[in-house]
């Protein structure tokens, strides 16, 4: 199982507690209990394994079409709406947008993939609240990182937004992006410690044709999210 460096600092130290235990629970089975001193140690291995996966990292192969864009993240679908009036409006010069809510469980990976080619123009950091990332008032309330990108896919060059939201679990968000940085489609550029929101924001328009609906299950990097017309491959 290949594991992210962005979650070292848990999997590592976790490995080293874990290390520690197991010694323990090896001096427990040969000087007072054998059965219990086992059994410790089959429940320091499965707790570490369980944090260790978390951060798991694993290998995807993103569609090769020019006019299609990624999921950013693994999930579920939570929400679809037209964004109005709002500050994300002035990124896409006061247009109406697309929002696509995903919602992470725990048992989700946590890594954020870009939909498809694009650079970073600015980032926003929002400091919030922790409400529960299905909550509505998560989108508004809670802590974000709000990452806003020239992008291109299918021979047109538009504006797209990705945010990243933490929830009442997760507490960290990892995005060491800064404006000018660039990354292919699928490529790796973050993730949110422990169950989150990740949302995508597209132009509203006739130039995208969404692929999702609310409800359906989503994986970052290979599951398409929209498609540019008349421009696929």
């Amino acid at each position: 199982m290949k594991l992210t460096h962005y979650g070292m600092r848990e999997w590592l130290g976790g490995g080293i507690v874990f290390l520690l235990l197991s010694a323990g629970s090896v001096l427990i089975a040969v000087f007072v209990n054998m059965l219990a001193g086992i059994s410790l140690s089959v429940f320091f291995a499965l707790s570490w394994l369980a944090l260790a996966a978390f951060f798991r990292d694993p290998e995807r192969t993103i569609p090769s079409g020019d006019g299609i864009l990624v999921s950013p993240a693994d999930g579920h679908v939570r929400d679809i709406g037209i964004v109005s009036g709002s500050a994300e409006n002035e990124y896409f010069g006061g247009r109406d947008a697309v929002r696509v809510g995903i919602f992470l469980s725990v048992f989700d990976v946590h890594l954020n993939r870009a939909p498809c080619q694009l650079k970073v123009r600015e980032k926003i950091y929002r400091k919030g609240r922790y409400h529960d990332a299905r909550d509505p008032l998560a989108s508004s309330e809670n802590e974000a990182m709000t990452v806003v990108c020239d992008a291109s896919a299918g021979g047109e060059e538009f504006t797209l937004i990705v945010r990243q939201i933490s929830g009442a679990i997760a507490k960290r968000i990892v995005c060491p992006v800064e404006p000018g940085s660039a990354f292919s489609k699928g490529e790796i550029y973050g993730m949110i410690k422990f169950g989150s929101r990740t949302e995508l924001f597209l132009p509203a328009g006739s130039d995208f044709e969404l692929k999702v609906k609310i409800g359906d299950r989503v994986h970052a990097g290979t599951s398409i999210m929209a498609e540019i017309k008349n421009r696929t491959e």
